[in-house]
């Protein structure tokens, strides 16, 4: 199994709408690609409320069944949709994976 975790800080303001309501969207649209993608087992999206400065407004936690199918997630056109609003809203990305 790989696990994929992602966290980003977004930008104050971004594509008309603040940073909370971006967060908000981000979260939905992600969550809404479970079940959608083969090799996709679990995708869960949290929302920070701690709001340091070291914190990270969105974290994406996902599991998929191997490296190929995280590959799949990565260009599935659904995923790509998402990428692109978030590379939109974003000011910074940290990336890990790892396997288990």
């Amino acid at each position: 199994m790989v696990v994929h975790i992602v966290m980003w800080k977004l930008k104050e303001q971004a594509e008309g709408a603040g940073r909370e309501e971006n967060a908000q969207k981000i979260k939905t649209m992600l969550e809404n690609l479970n079940g959608r993608i083969p090799g996709l087992l679990r995708l869960e999206v949290g929302i920070d409320f701690s709001r340091t400065d070291a914190s990270a407004d969105v974290v994406l936690y996902s599991e998929f069944e191997d490296r190929e199918a995280l590959a799949r997630y990565q260009a599935h056109p659904e995923h790509v949709k998402v990428a692109d609003f978030i590379t939109l809203v974003r000011s910074e990305r940290r990336v890990a994976d790892y396997e288990r």
